[in-house]
C-alpha cells in the first residue's frame, strides 16, 4: 500500500510515445521528481512523495522504457534530449509553468539540459548521484562500456555491463547492479524493490537505453556552466556507480552546494531518506517558523505519545499508563499522535489527539491488504510498510519540531525508533520505547529466506541499539524476563533473553487496560452490561483490524452446534472498528455488534471467549480468569511464538489451529471450556504504575 495516492494522474503523448505522470498536493513550488535510467520507474521516489506533497505540489513521471509509460526499442528514442523533451511536454500538460527539479543518476543529464536550455522553466535543481559525464566519470562503467557489445563465455564484475549478458540473464544483471547501488549494510529491502521494478521492463529496452545516450563531457561542461538557478548536489562518498568526485565537479561547475552523504551509496534518497528529505525541505521549500520560546515563563510539562495502530490492545494499555503518569506528574499535558482505530479508544477516554494525526498514513489498512484468510506474514507485511513508516516518521518529526515536548513515548512505534537510531542528531527530548516482544523470528514452514531476512533485521536492530545505547532514555519491556522466548536472534546473534535483560527494564507483568480489582462484583457487571442470569455468554472478538473477518465468520457459524452442546449459550460477535458487518454471515441467534469501546468489560463478564492470537486480548482474558479459545494467524511470528510462549507460562487459554476450526471442533471446545475450572497463573498487578514511574523519572 502506498503512503499517499495521486490526486491526479494521466498520460502525455509525445511523438507517439505515451508518458505516464502523477500529481500530488498543491501550492508552490512544484517539485518535479524526474525519471532516472529506465532500469527502474518512478516508485524509487516513494520516500519523498508523501512528505513533499504535504507542503507543495509534486509532479512525478515514469520515463519512457518502464512503469506505465511506453517502451520503444529504437536506441535513438532514448537520447538524452528525448527525455528532456518528455519532461517539458509533461510540464505543459500539467500546467506547470516552472518547477524545482530533483534528479537521480541518469536523470541528472536531463535536469542539466532543462536548467541550461530552458531556464525560465526551472527554479532550482537537486542532483542526486549525478551520472553526468564529467571527469573522472565512472571508471567501472567506462571499462564495461568498452566491451558492451562483445560476447564472452563468462561475465565477471563490471563485465556484466554487457548487452549479451543482459539478454541472457536479465535478473542476474539486476541483482548485480543493485547490489552495487546499495553498498550500505542491511539493504535487503531496497535491493528486492529495485530488482522487482527492474523486471517491469525488458533487457531489450535496457540495451536500447545504453546505446541511446548522447551527452558527452564537452557538452556537459558547457551546459553546467550555463546553469543560473540554485543547485544542490547530494552524493554518497561510497557511491560505486558514479564516483563522488563526479558530483564535486558538477557542484563546482554550477556554483552549487555539495552535500556529501557519508558511508552512503548511489541512492541515499532510498537508503537514508530522512536526511535527504530534510535537505530537500531546506533547499526547496520556504522556511517554516519555529515556535517562539518565552524566557522565564513556566509551561506545563508535555508528552507526545505515539501508540501503535496494529491492534487495540496498545491503546488500552497506553491509556492505563497515561492515567498513572498523570498521578505522578499532575501538570502533564499529553498529545497523542495516533490513527484509526486507536483514536476511537483514545476519544472514548477523553484523550487529546494531535492535529497532525490526520496526516498519518493508515497502517491498519496496509496490514489488512497484506493479509489473506486468517493468514498474515507479519514480518513481511512490516517490511513492505516501509513507505508508510517513513511518511509517518516525517509527520512525527514535524510535530515535535513545531512544539516543545519534554518526553516522546512510543509504544511499538517502529518508525520512530528505527529512524531516530538512523538519525540520532534529531533527538531533542527524552525518549521512551515500549514493547511486549523483542525480535522477529522466522516461521519454520517459510524456509531459509525467512531465517535470513529476520536475522538481518535483528542484527540491524542490535547494531543500532549498541551503537547509540543512550538514545532510548527508557526501554521498557511490558512483562517479565520469563516472558521472553528462548533462543537466539538468528545464526551467530545473541541470545534473546540475555540481550533484552541487558538493554531493557521490565514492568514485572503485562499492562492491562482494565484493572480487574476495579471491576467489582462480576454478577453486577453482567447485569450492567445486559447479560441475564443463567445464560452462558460467549464473546467472539478478533481485534482492531480487518484481518480477522474470516475467523469471526467461522466462529459465528459454529454457534448452532455449540448451542446444542451448551444450553443457554448466547454469542456476541464483535466486529470491531474495521470489519464491515455486512461481510459477516447471517447466523440465527448470533448478535453482531460493531466497535465496542469497553470490550475489556465484556470480556471480564463473559463465560467463554473466542479470539485471535493477539497478546492484549488474551492477557485480559487471562487476568479476568475467563476460559478462552485462541487462533493464531498463520505465518504470524508474534502470535504463534511470542504470544503462545507467554500464555503457556500462565497456563492460559487453549490454542486451536485455524485449519481445525470446524463448527463441530469449535463447539466441542466451547463445551469443554465452560465445564472445566480455570487454573491460570496469577497476572501481576500494578504494572501500569511501574511503567509510569519509569517514565516520570525522566520528567
Amino acid at each position: 500500500m502506498r503512503a499517499r495516492k495521486p490526486d491526479r494522474e494521466g498520460y502525455t503523448v509525445r511523438d507517439g510515445v505515451r508518458l505516464h505522470w502523477e500529481l500530488y498536493g498543491q501550492g508552490d513550488p512544484t517539485v518535479f521528481l524526474l525519471p532516472t535510467w529506465s532500469i527502474i520507474h518512478s516508485r524509487h521516489w516513494k520516500f519523498q512523495i508523501a512528505h513533499l506533497a504535504r507542503h507543495c505540489r509534486v509532479l512525478v513521471m515514469d520515463g519512457r522504457g518502464n512503469g506505465l509509460s511506453d517502451r520503444p526499442l529504437d536506441p535513438k528514442m532514448y537520447a538524452d534530449e528525448e527525455f528532456a523533451a518528455d519532461a517539458l511536454a509533461v510540464m505543459d500538460d500539467t500546467a506547470t509553468a516552472s518547477a524545482a527539479l530533483v534528479a537521480l543518476s541518469a536523470g541528472s543529464r536531463w535536469a542539466l539540459l532543462l536548467a541550461a536550455e530552458h531556464p525560465e522553466r526551472v527554479g532550482s535543481v537537486v542532483f542526486i548521484g549525478p551520472a553526468v559525464p564529467l571527469a573522472p566519470w565512472t571508471p567501472f562503467r567506462d571499462a564495461a562500456r568498452a566491451v558492451f557489445d562483445e560476447k564472452f563465455d563468462e561475465h565477471v564484475d563490471w563485465m556484466k555491463y554487457n548487452a549479451d549478458y543482459w539478454l541472457r540473464d536479465h535478473r542476474g544483471f539486476l541483482e548485480f547492479f543493485f547490489g552495487r547501488v546499495f553498498v550500505e549494510p542491511h539493504s535487503t529491502k531496497p535491493i528486492e524493490d529495485t530488482v522487482r521494478w527492474g523486471l517491469d521492463t525488458t533487457p531489450e529496452v535496457l540495451v536500447a537505453t545504453a546505446r541511446g545516450r548522447t551527452l558527452n563531457e564537452k557538452r556537459a561542461i558547457d551546459l553546467a556552466q550555463r546553469v543560473s538557478c540554485p543547485v544542490l548536489v547530494i552524493h554518497g562518498d561510497e557511491d560505486e556507480i558514479v564516483v563522488h568526485s563526479n558530483g564535486v565537479a558538477l557542484a563546482e561547475l554550477t556554483h552549487g552546494r555539495l552535500m556529501t552523504m557519508e558511508q552512503s551509496g548511489h541512492c541515499p534518497h532510498v537508503r537514508d531518506p530522512v536526511a535527504v528529505n530534510l535537505a530537500l525541505d531546506e533547499f526547496l521549500l520556504p522556511a517554516s517558523p519555529r515556535p517562539a520560546r518565552r524566557r522565564g515563563v513556566r509551561r506545563p510539562r508535555r508528552a507526545l505519545y505515539v501508540s501503535s495502530p496494529i491492534g487495540l490492545g496498545h491503546a488500552r494499555r497506553d491509556v492505563a499508563i497515561a492515567q498513572e503518569l498523570r498521578k505522578l506528574v499532575p501538570d502533564l499535558e499529553i498529545d497523542w499522535l495516533a490513527q484509526d482505530p486507536v483514536t476511537r479508544v483514545l476519544e472514548a477516554h477523553g484523550e487529546r489527539i494531535h492535529p497532525s494525526s490526520s496526516d498519518l498514513a493508515n497502517e491498519s489498512q496496509h496490514i489488512e491488504q497484506e493479509s489473506s484468510p486468517h493468514r498474515l506474514h507479519v514480518f513481511e507485511a512490516w517490511r513492505r510498510m516501509d513507505e508508510i513508516l517513513l511518511s509517518n516518521f516525517m509527520v512525527f518529526l514535524e510535530a515535535v519540531r513545531a512544539r516543545d515536548y519534554d518526553v516522546w513515548i512510543g509504544d511499538e512505534a517502529w518508525e520512530v525508533d528505527y529512524y531516530l537510531h538512523e538519525n540520532p542528531e534529531l533527538k531533542q527530548a527524552a525518549y521512551v520505547w515500549l514493547t511486549d516482544f523483542v525480535g522477529w523470528l522466522p516461521m519454520p514452514a517459510l524456509g531459509e529466506r525467512d531465517v535470513a531476512l529476520t536475522a538481518d533485521y535483528n542484527a540491524e536492530m542490535i547494531e543500532q541499539v549498541e551503537r547509540f545505547p543512550r538514545l532510548r532514555d527508557r526501554a521498557i519491556f511490558i512483562g517479565r524476563p520469563e516472558d521472553i522466548v528462548p533462543g537466539e536472534f538468528g545464526p551467530g546473534l545473541p541470545e534473546i533473553r540475555a540481550w533484552t535483560e541487558r538493554h531493557y527494564e521490565f514492568t514485572g507483568g503485562y499492562i492491562l487496560g482494565l484493572n480487574q480489582q476495579a471491576v467489582g462484583d462480576r454478577t453486577e457487571l453482567r447485569r450492567r452490561l445486559g447479560y441475564r442470569d443463567g445464560e452462558v455468554v460467549c464473546i467472539a472478538s478478533v481485534g482492531g483490524s480487518g484481518v480477522g473477518t474470516e475467523l469471526l465468520g467461522r466462529l459465528m457459524k459454529a454457534f448452532p452446534a455449540a448451542r446444542r452442546r451448551v444450553p443457554g449459550l448466547r454469542m456476541i460477535a464483535v466486529a470491531g472498528p474495521r470489519i464491515d458487518v455486512s461481510n459477516l454471515p447471517s447466523v440465527k441467534g448470533v448478535e453482531v455488534r460493531p466497535f465496542v469501546p469497553d470490550l475489556d468489560l465484556h470480556l471480564a463478564a463473559c463465560d467463554v471467549a473466542l479470539t485471535q492470537g493477539g497478546l492484549s486480548t488474551t492477557m485480559e482474558l487471562t487476568a479476568a480468569r475467563r476460559p478462552f479459545l485462541y487462533f493464531p494467524l498463520r505465518d504470524h511470528c508474534e502470535q504463534n511464538i511470542h504470544v503462545r510462549h507467554r500464555l503457556e507460562r500462565y497456563r492460559a487459554g487453549r490454542c486451536m489451529d485455524f485449519d481445525d476450526a470446524t463448527p463441530s471442533n469449535i463447539a466441542d471446545a466451547i463445551q469443554l471450556l465452560v465445564s472445566q475450572p480455570v487454573e491460570y497463573g496469577d497476572v501481576e498487578t500494578g504494572t501500569a504504575a511501574r511503567a509510569a514511574k519509569l517514565i516520570a523519572e525522566l520528567l
